[in-house]
């Protein structure tokens, strides 16, 4: 076995724990970073390309010859996020793949030579599907990203790359309206000119019009997933018809489970049902008391990797997979999802508190950068990590920051039912840790 690995990842290997490997190469530059003690592998490599170009003169792709694979074999073993436990090994199939990347050529419809900015993480299987299996196979120009997409840099990157369709996750969008339109929005003048009638509208216009421009102006649509969308910044997306939609899926269903485009997107939801897949919510009333959201159909994966247990625990008994999330669906097959089975809490008098709904609405609070809800001895306590960068541009100290923090306590217990209301906030003074996709790893704060 050969290993071909990034340097920073090869630093944190074991190679005496991986007995089959005979070396090991830098994604870098190629040269060698480990070779058995019988193996020869330096002197084969710097002969590579004499040896490669004596054997194929002149290469093209009549030279490759693909070994044919069943649909049903498995081809990628994909491992879970951990947002709400430890990460597991999904089995994914060529059938589970060939599901998503067809529904994407129906929908997409990108051209060869079409420029992608592929920025989400590879080793998930929202930016593997479709930023690039399903880019390469539609003979797109695609542009690996290779650094941390803070908005500084991806606002950059679009702006030289162009892209025809923006694959993304929602903290990019939740950040970039926060930290650009929010503070203009929040100006007095501004409040003033948006209370005129038709006024409101050419500034709209305008603010949608820079947007699109600071995302390089040549994109269709902008899609979300990996996570829900705060409902504050779509519904400002959605008024000034921002072309966004959001899709629904997970790493167990390759991923996609919903999806629509920009014209038939309901707000809130997560678009609807693929044809491949089919959706049932196991409640009384799916439309409008949410339950656990269940799926069968082609982008279902085997199972977990050698986890018979958690693969069992996964399917219901007549062999639907449990999401974990919670939710309801409309007569369309448009789903609504209302938070994870895990993380709903249960009020002492009987109510459901769905903690990432009270969360999106103190994210969009003054000062606030992330936040988690968590319940301890029966009381809900918000931890939040500030936005210590707002906070140091205005001088403020930490007594400010704490009367801020109670205002915005009295704010959200004033939004929010009397069952949901925040007992205490607790500060953070560093991010919550997060998953590949952004999301934050909610069981470590539990």
């Amino acid at each position: 076995m050969f290993l071909f690995t990034g340097d920073n990842t090869w630093e944190t290997l074991e190679e005496e724990k991986l007995p089959e490997l005979r070396g090991a190469f830098s994604l870098t530059d190629f040269g060698l970073k480990y070779q058995k003690e019988e193996e020869e592998l330096e002197e084969i490599r710097t002969q590579f390309d004499t040896k490669f170009h004596q054997k194929y003169p002149a290469f093209n792709r009549k030279n490759i010859n693909y070994k044919p694979v069943s649909n049903d074999s498995i081809l990628v073993l994909n491992y879970t996020s951990g947002t709400t436990g430890f990460s597991k090994g999904v089995m994914i199939t060529g059938s589970n793949l060939s599901g998503n990347i067809t529904f994407a050529h129906a929908k997409f419809n990108l051209k060869p030579g079409d420029a992608m900015l592929s920025f989400l993480p590879m080793a998930h299987t929202y930016g593997s599907a479709f930023e690039f299996l399903y880019a390469v196979s539609a003979g797109c120009d695609v542009t690996i990203l290779g650094k941390t997409p803070s908005p500084k840099i991806l606002l950059k990157a679009f702006a030289d790359v162009k892209p025809v369709l923006i694959i993304s996750v929602p903290l990019i969008l939740e950040k970039i309206y926060r930290k650009m339109i929010l503070p203009t929005l929040d100006k007095l003048p501004m409040k003033l000119a948006l209370s005129v009638p038709f006024l409101d509208v050419q500034i709209y216009a305008q603010i949608r019009k820079k947007l699109v421009d600071s995302f390089g102006g040549n994109f269709a649509q902008v899609i979300i997933g990996g996570a829900p969308l705060n409902a504050e910044v779509e519904e400002f997306l959605l008024k000034i018809k921002f072309p966004v939609s959001v899709g629904y899926g997970m790493t167990e269903c390759a991923p996609l489970i919903s999806f629509s485009l920009v014209d038939s997107y309901v707000a809130h939801s997560c678009g609807q049902v693929l044809p491949c897949m089919q959706v049932r919510i196991e409640s009384e009333d799916p439309y409008t008391i949410a339950g656990e959201i269940q799926v069968k159909g082609q982008n279902v994966m085997v199972g977990y990797y050698k986890n018979e247990e958690a693969t069992k625990a996964a399917f219901t008994e007549d062999g639907w997979l449990k999401t974990g999330d919670l939710g309801t669906i409309d007569c369309d097959n448009n789903i609504f999802i209302r938070g994870r089975s895990k993380s709903m809490i249960l009020s002492a008098s009987g109510q459901n508190i769905y903690p990432e709904e009270i969360e999106a609405k103190l994210d969009n609070l003054p000062f606030i950068m992330e936040s988690l809800v968590v319940d301890r001895n029966g009381k809900l306590i918000a931890l939040i990590y500030p936005d210590y960068e707002a906070v140091d541009s205005v001088g403020m100290n930490e007594d400010d920051l704490k009367k801020i923090m109670d205002q915005n306590k009295n704010t959200i217990n004033g939004m929010v039912a009397s069952y949901e209301k925040i007992a205490e906030i607790q500060l953070y003074p560093n991010e919550f840790e997060k998953t590949p996709k952004k999301s934050i790893k909610r069981y470590l704060y539990n």
